[in-house]
């Protein structure tokens, strides 16, 4: 049977880790050279899984990333596959120590800014995209909201070149929900942060004229503005008062094309990459996830906080186990328990609705090699790099502070993003294991893949590889290339989702409560 050296074939992240993750399957029997020792693989074990490097004793912590993230459930030998078959998930004592482990920015001078080629709003917001939208109130005018951005499609903006598009914002909710309560605020916060949107040039309110979320409230509760000229409103139509479907999609056409030449006439200009607003997603995850794409974008992530950018991570669920290592990081105590205040919401959530906050990861994940919850969300943080955490945001509230901050979101794909693309994201990364072809309109979503297989096997739908970090190129080389792709994509380069037409379903708020 073949021999190698570890280093060869596996990965071990953290010195003392009982486990290393393997780059590519190997055979059983294999045997790999460690520390002067001899491990014999006791069963095939498929890429990005885990190997044992020494004997664990049932009910002993496992550790990964210098971190616990499961007990043995039996005695688990060296050259074992470390797995959901002989790892239990149980809550441990973690120490917050907020605030303790802040490491000062060192941001480059700005003669040594860079900069990429966007759209510069009224509100001084930098955009990446130029779409005009169609924003339904209720998911009763849903249809109708989609009837008019259709008339747009297949040539319908022929004249007007600098206008990406003109894309429906719909969704299922709207109604059906407590006037003022959880649902029905966060509802109007994410239309409103999609409507006025630094990538958003001009934008139409649609709604049926019954609904709870009436489209003048959104307006009101949110200062919604015209956005050639802030004494104006956008212009709002009703189906009912408009007079039926027909009625109001030709009254939504006019309103449209009405603002179509203004929106044309926007260019991009030279801005400095501080006014970009990057959403940092993982999604479709797997055992290398943690150990290439994720890391890399991390150091992109903390390049772009060294030019005055801003990073956003989401997914609170999917920091579960690992929280602490980012308390640590809060640039001062009130952050740090602000993030504490979060997971205890969502133990509170989870157990009443009778689920699980550690019912993770997804069985794409599993396959993967991602056992639980604790692991996942140890590779999951690391796309958030390594500068001081300075903000803690609720679902789609508006960012603005700059550096590293997170926003309170599930960890399904699309709820994420929408929130992060609310708040200002302008450009999203996504990295994923497994495939995902995720986009999302106005925002371009950049798909990072953490192995090569994927890579090539999903062509025309990765954009970049971070598989090469398993094939020897360093982990700051790719997070550094990766800052150049999302500079050009901030500067207009088209995403593979973007070629494809993907981000008009992708549209989906945070349904908190019940519907009724």
């Amino acid at each position: 049977m073949a021999a190698y050296t570890l280093t060869e074939k596996a990965i071990i992240l953290r010195h003392g880790d009982d486990v290393a993750v393997l780059k590519e399957g190997l055979a059983e029997g294999t045997e790999l050279q460690f520390n002067g020792k001899t491990i014999r693989l006791l069963q095939d074990i498929p890429q990005g899984h885990k190997v044992a490097l020494n004997p664990v004793a049932h009910d002993h912590p496992i550790r990964k990333y210098g971190q616990v993230f499961g007990f043995a459930s039996e005695n688990i030998p060296a050259g074992a596959h470390v797995h959901t078959h002989n790892v239990a998930i149980r809550d441990f004592d973690r120490d917050y120590a907020y605030a303790t482990e802040v490491k000062p920015v060192e941001t480059y001078p700005s003669e040594q800014m860079r900069d990429f080629m966007g759209y510069k709003r009224l509100d001084g917001r930098v955009g990446t995209r130029n779409y005009v939208l169609v924003v339904s109130t209720v998911n009763c005018s849903a249809g109708v909201s989609n009837y008019v951005a259709e008339r747009f499609k297949n040539g319908g903006l022929r004249d007007y070149p600098n206008v990406d598009g003109v894309v429906a914002i719909t969704h299922k909710g709207g109604c059906g929900t407590k006037w003022e309560g959880a649902d029905f605020h966060i509802l109007q916060r994410t239309l409103a942060g999609f409507a006025q949107h630094p990538n958003v040039a001009a934008y139409v309110v649609i709604g049926l004229g019954c609904e709870v979320n009436q489209a003048v409230s959104l307006v009101e509760n949110y200062q919604m503005i015209e956005l050639y000229d802030p004494k104006q409103r956008p212009p709002v139509l009703h189906i009912q008062e408009s007079g039926g479907i027909t009625k109001t999609v030709e009254a939504g056409v006019n309103a449209v094309a009405s603002l179509l030449s203004r929106a044309n006439d926007v260019r991009r200009t030279k801005q400095p990459i501080s006014e970009i607003l990057l959403g940092a997603k993982c999604g479709g995850s797997d055992g290398n996830s943690g150990i290439t794409a994720n890391p890399a974008l991390g150091v992109a992530a903390d390049e772009l906080v060294r030019y005055g950018g801003t990073v956003v991570i989401g997914e609170t669920t999917e920091m579960y186990g690992a929280e602490h290592l980012l308390t640590r990081r809060a640039r001062n105590e009130a952050v740090g328990k602000k993030l504490v205040e979060r997971i205890r919401w969502w133990e509170w959530y989870t157990k009443t609705l009778g689920a699980e906050i550690n019912a993770n990861p997804a069985p794409g994940n599993i396959a993967g090699g991602l056992t639980n919850i604790y692991e996942k969300s140890l590779g999951a943080i690391a796309k958030g790099g390594t500068t001081p955490l300075n903000a803690v945001y609720q679902y789609a509230e508006r960012m603005t502070e700059h550096g590293f901050v997170i926003m309170d979101t599930p960890g399904f794909d699309p709820v994420t993003i929408t929130g992060m693309v609310a708040g200002g994201a302008n450009v999203v990364v996504f990295t994923t294991g497994r495939g995902s072809v995720f986009g999302c309109k106005p925002t371009p979503s950049i798909k990072v893949t953490t192995n090569s297989r994927i890579y090539h096997h999903m062509i025309e739908d990765m954009d970049f590889n971070a598989g090469t970090i398993l094939e020897g190129e360093s982990v700051r080389d790719v997070g550094l290339r990766l800052l150049d792709e999302i500079i050009e994509v901030a500067s207009g380069k088209k995403t593979k989702s973007e070629l494809h037409g993907m981000g008009d379903e992708e549209f989906c708020p945070w349904p908190v409560g019940p519907t009724v």
